[in-house]
């Protein structure tokens, strides 16, 4: 770990002992397992720039590794900072192993997934399994991985009292709870929570503690699973970080607007400063085909309250396998997001660049707004579609351009 320190000081534009610290409190977390041979490190929580992970990875119906390979290709056109393999179809290790070869961006998984589909289905996982396949893709290079291991017995009571509307959306969390019903025991994943430890230092994989109750309905969120789930995932981060094992928490989820600054301060309190990793949030259910904006809007209040790391959402979300075009819709959607709260937190560099535009505009420097904007490829097709014959003024305003008339 100490020889990625230096880098990510660079890239954060903070000390190397401000990053050396915050690693040692756990407020900070390095994804580079050293089995991932062309990793570039990356870092996410305190102080640093709000980090943007990408979901690809095949389905029974689309099991194509060639798809995957096209939208790993988008994420790192795109910039995404991190990007996960949540395949379920076809030859699955083989689709992790050439997107961990190809992929410069840390990889994370959701080893339950693989582990029932090779047990061919829930009925015939063991823990033993589960375990193998958490084993196996650290040996391949994984660099973190999303494990539901605050999906318990007792916290799955609270939603069996209190019936949600949703009830559980996360698919790892619901295939827990199948499991722990069925055969009555606990959640392996708690039970033999030091045995998933020590395969995770052993490769240095980073914890991500996966929300398996986390919302999937407004009406569902801050409720007695939700919050019973986070409290058990703090007290899990605790022991992680006691072992030597870098730990992050994962959160919701669909939030009201007005309960999201809430639930971002309470993780922070009951998880003991870890860095807060949020899918959204999203703050409505109806913007189906329109989901990247939802997530834009909840996930740019979440930075600014202190989430460090947001997964994108797609057009596509709730709807079906997204398409390539849809991950960068997706990425670039949370990067406006993930930036905006950066102002917000007073990130190194953030406001600058929005300083930088602003001077361009006032020029009428054209090259320059394209290069500073977080989607230069798109600015620049819009601008070459709908540029002026003259090169001073765009098609908009013409004569009248408000610049042009102030200076005049």
């Amino acid at each position: 770990m100490k020889k990625e320190i230096p880098f990510i000081a660079r890239q954060e534009k903070e000390s190397a002992g401000y990053i050396s610290r915050s690693i040692s409190d756990g407020t900070i977390v390095i994804f580079s397992n050293p089995l991932h041979k062309n990793v570039m490190p990356c870092a996410v929580g305190k102080g640093l720039r709000t980090k943007v992970n990408a979901n690809i990875g095949t389905s029974q119906d689309y099991p194509l590794l060639s798809n995957e390979l096209k939208k790993l290709d988008i994420c790192i056109e795109a910039k995404a900072d991190t990007v996960m393999d949540l395949s379920t179809g076809g030859n699955i290790d083989k689709i992790r192993k050439e997107i961990i070869k190809n992929s410069p961006l840390p990889l994370g998984t959701v080893p339950i997934y693989q582990a029932v589909a090779e047990a061919k289905g829930l009925h015939n996982l063991t823990p033993d399994i589960l375990f193998d396949t958490i084993e196996k893709q650290a040996r391949d290079g994984v660099d973190f991985m999303t494990i539901h291991s605050g999906v318990t017995l007792a916290v799955t009571e609270k939603i069996k009292k209190k019936k949600r509307l949703m009830g559980i959306v996360s698919r790892g969390g619901a295939m827990l709870y199948a499991w722990m019903q069925k055969n009555k025991r606990e959640n392996p994943l708690y039970e033999e929570y030091d045995r998933l430890l020590d395969i995770l230092k052993k490769y240095n994989v980073a914890l991500s503690l996966g929300d398996g109750l986390r919302p999937g309905s407004i009406f569902d969120s801050g409720d007695a699973g939700q919050i019973g789930e986070l409290k058990v995932l703090g007290k899990l981060a605790k022991k992680a970080r006691q072992k030597g094992v870098q730990v992050i928490i994962e959160g919701p989820g669909h939030v009201p607007i007005n309960e999201i600054v809430d639930q971002m301060k309470l993780e922070k309190k009951l998880c003991h400063g870890a860095p807060f990793y949020v899918l959204g949030p999203l703050p409505t259910d109806i913007g189906a085909g329109y989901d990247h904006i939802t997530c834009a809007i909840g996930g740019a209040l979440a930075a600014s309250a202190g989430a460090d790391y947001l997964c994108y959402v797609t057009p596509a979300e709730h709807l079906g396998l997204p398409s390539a075009d849809d991950v960068r819709e997706g990425i670039i959607a949370s990067r406006i997001a993930a930036h905006i709260g950066d102002i917000a937190k007073g990130v190194p560099g953030a406001k600058e660049r929005d300083l930088e535009m602003s001077k361009a505009r006032k020029a009428l420097n054209w090259g320059k707004q394209i290069m500073l904007a977080i989607d230069p490829v798109k600015a620049k097709q819009y601008h070459d579609k709908l540029s002026s014959k003259r090169k001073d003024v765009c098609t908009m305003c013409g004569d009248y351009c408000a610049m042009k008339v102030f200076d005049s």
